[in-house]
């Protein structure tokens, strides 16, 4: 963060975070500002009150520690949310991102997919012959998932490959700081298709419309059956007025 003062530029920075020893269990958080490069003022979590690093820092902190709602929060996040983070994302690096190959209909692009990655730091590419390629090939962008790990996708056109070519192609998702890459190859019966769900989707549509077809014809079945009720009743009462006469 940035401040102009009296027409000076000065710095505001802050660290914060924790560390986690594997071993011990142990947590440690950390909360400090710095000012112009020096160490101005830090939270003490275990004691749970600020430490003012220089002189002008004292009213400030003065005014921090009076807060107890707010050092009680941040106790709360230090301990317990941080050290949770940290411990998913540790997680994640250790599991492999799940891959497959997806396709529209047919005549669509075949999406290699991989989601469940972290961190963002990945490459993915299609490769012919064990060669990157980039003609006929699309990369979208890499989007979060609810649970903070990764998605992406890297699109291949194969309207131009033949049948008895799709062996030589595959796709490979490095991720950062991890040697082994976890590579797919191009195989028709491994790519998953909506192509079925469309079908079962078209059939619930007819089922649908002949159903609403069907509730027509008893609605309109019904409803001349009672015009004739309705038609005999309306004769029988002429008929008796006309004998009444």
């Amino acid at each position: 963060l940035t401040v102009l003062k009296y027409f000076c530029v000065h710095v505001l920075q802050t660290i914060q975070g924790c560390e986690w020893d594997e071993i011990t269990g142990e947590v440690v958080g950390f909360y400090q500002y710095g000012y112009d490069g020096e160490d101005f003022i830090l939270l003490d979590l275990k004691k749970l009150t600020w430490i003012a690093l220089k002189p002008q820092a004292v009213a400030i902190k003065q005014i921090w520690d009076a807060d107890k709602d707010i050092i009680k929060t941040d106790e709360f996040y230090f301990n317990q949310i941080y050290p949770d983070w940290l411990k998913k994302y540790l997680r994640y690096e250790n599991t492999p991102p799940s891959v497959s190959l997806l396709q529209k209909t047919p005549s669509s692009p075949v999406s290699c997919h991989a989601t469940g990655f972290y961190p963002d730091r990945v490459d993915m590419f299609w490769r012919k012959d064990g060669e990157e390629i980039h003609e006929d090939v699309d990369h979208g962008e890499i989007l979060p998932n609810h649970d903070g790990t990764f998605q992406m996708r890297v699109d291949l056109n194969i309207s131009s490959v033949k049948p008895e070519d799709w062996s030589r192609y595959d796709c490979v998702f490095h991720l950062s700081d991890v040697k082994k890459d976890v590579i797919t190859k191009l195989d028709k019966s491994e790519i998953r298709s909506n192509k079925g769900e469309t079908r079962i989707i078209f059939d619930g549509n007819c089922i649908l419309v002949v159903g609403l077809l069907l509730l027509l014809v008893c609605i309109t079945g019904l409803f001349i059956w009672w015009k004739k009720q309705r038609l005999v009743k309306d004769k029988g009462n002429l008929i008796w007025r006309f004998h009444s006469l």
